[in-house]
């Protein structure tokens, strides 16, 4: 079962998953954010993603899921390095840091409601994202094209892009493609047909809209929807 709640992080969403016995991992889409993760025995930072993969075996999991442009104000390491990745916070950050940590939450009464409170302690303590981070991914999730963003925005293109890399992940495009995709799997599930889904979101016509989301995800809308 997977639920999500608020999170005392803002922006972001506090989300926990325990699995029925006998089943499979489900698909993780790209989403342009990151993840503080609680596996059950250790933090792990999972970094944004360019494409679809399975989720962790086992479990129950907990996760906070920051928004665009938060994780490398708050780990300290450029998003471009965690790009498709999981990587154990003892081996961002060494474990003496983390060994405290990870004893709070795992003897916590509640282990996702600890990493949520982590997690919004550890974002309070760093320095928030530069201007033109949070105003970039805001743009890209209109739906603006990349070259009006950089002007919208006063910078060349090349500045958008390195900046994009450190607080992304990856560049603008990228970005923009991952974000509609969230846009058009939102429309979708609210009942729209793909026709109007692919319209409503950007996308030149409905076969452009099933390339991009079999490119991103290795599967169909249709599936995804459920």
């Amino acid at each position: 079962m997977y639920e999500e709640r608020a999170s005392a992080v803002p922006g972001a969403v506090r989300w926990t998953h325990r699995p029925a016995p006998g089943d499979t991992p489900g698909l993780v889409l790209p989403d342009g954010c990151a993840d503080l993760l609680w596996s059950g025995h250790e933090l792990v930072v999972a970094g944004p993603d360019t494409r679809a993969h399975a989720g962790g075996p086992g479990g129950p999991w907990a996760g906070v899921r920051l928004p665009p442009g938060l994780a490398p104000a708050v780990l300290g390491v450029p998003a471009v390095h965690l790009r498709d990745r999981r990587v154990p916070l003892a081996d961002v950050w060494g474990a003496a840091r983390v060994r405290e940590l990870t004893e709070r939450v795992a003897t916590a009464a509640d282990p996702a409601a600890a990493l949520d409170a982590l997690t919004a302690s550890l974002v309070r303590r760093s320095p928030p994202p530069e201007p033109l981070v949070r105003h970039a991914a805001r743009l890209l999730a209109q739906g603006l094209p990349v070259a009006r963003v950089a002007a919208e925005l006063g910078v060349g293109e090349r500045r958008l892009h390195r900046t994009s890399l450190v607080a992304f992940g990856y560049g603008p495009k990228t970005l923009a493609r991952v974000l509609r995709l969230q846009r058009a799997l939102a429309a979708s599930r609210a009942g729209q047909p793909a026709a109007r889904v692919a319209a409503a979101t950007g996308y030149a016509d409905q076969q452009h809209l099933a390339r991009e989301v079999r490119a991103l995800t290795g599967t169909t809308l249709s599936r995804l929807r459920g």
